[in-house]
């Protein structure tokens, strides 16, 4: 049997939040409940109780579920160190290289600044899996509201060591408007256009992009290959540094 599964669950608008369940312990954790109704039917469907509320960054469509959650299943909180005074009421907070447990499923923190200043992001190697809430997204990064281009730039690159197969859950279904921009920096990626295709097919059918994978993310996120001289190529760069060409696709995006 695996060690733990996710459920996907989405909420709002167009967010994501995950049951992450271990299965020898029963423990069941949320992450970034942006609200609680979807994640009440989910553990009613299941006769599951929630023993942890985990959150990402401060913002109220990644932490506006906490509350009614804590409240009906006594859930500890747990979140960024840096963002402790934005985040009500955390029992427990963590930071880069920190380990988080969800029953025996051993989680590791990474300290991800740039779309909030106390971003972090957790992965379990148990189950394969890395939250990554607003900073790497399907074919995208998030704005940077609060940190700069270098900050992301940099927090990014602390998920390319992860294994290959790694299934990144992200916050949000925006893949395929990242897909779309996508191909205007890197129009002639074969890899990229099949991939196009695929979200384009999934999404037709109202399902879900997300998890993607992380060697599928290498090869065709602009957001994680302002490394490659190809991409330098494309947008007229070459020989500029990788944070350079990373700001200038991120200013390309926001004016998407």
């Amino acid at each position: 049997m695996a060690a733990g599964e996710v459920i996907v669950i989405p909420c709002l608008s167009d967010n994501y939040t995950y049951l992450v369940r271990c299965h020898r312990s029963e423990v069941t954790a949320i992450v970034d409940p942006g609200e609680a109704g979807p994640v009440i039917a989910a553990l009613e469907e299941r006769d599951w109780s929630l023993d942890l509320v985990i959150n990402t960054h401060h913002h109220h469509d990644h932490i506006g579920g906490n509350a009614e959650l804590i409240e009906k299943y006594g859930a500890k909180l747990l979140g960024p160190t840096a963002e402790t005074a934005r985040i009500p009421n955390m029992d427990e907070t963590c930071g880069e290289g920190d380990q988080v447990l969800i029953g025996d499923l051993e989680g590791r923190v990474f300290d991800v600044p740039g779309h909030t200043s106390g971003h972090i992001a957790f992965y379990f190697p148990a189950i394969t899996a890395l939250f990554s809430g607003d900073s790497l997204f399907a074919l995208g990064c998030g704005r940077l509201f609060e940190g700069t281009p270098e900050q992301m730039w940099h927090s990014l690159q602390k998920f390319r060591n992860l294994p290959a197969s790694t299934q990144v859950y992200c916050g949000h279904e925006y893949t395929q408007a990242n897909a779309k921009f996508a191909k205007t920096i890197e129009p002639d990626n074969a890899i990229l256009i099949a991939r196009c295709q695929d979200i384009d097919g999934l999404r037709a059918r109202n399902l879900p992009t997300i998890p993607s994978r992380l060697d599928v993310e290498l090869v065709t996120n602009p957001f994680l290959r302002a490394d490659e001289p190809s991409v330098a190529a494309a947008l007229g760069m070459s020989g500029e540094s990788p944070v350079a060409i990373f700001t200038e696709i991120r200013k390309r995006k926001d004016n998407f």
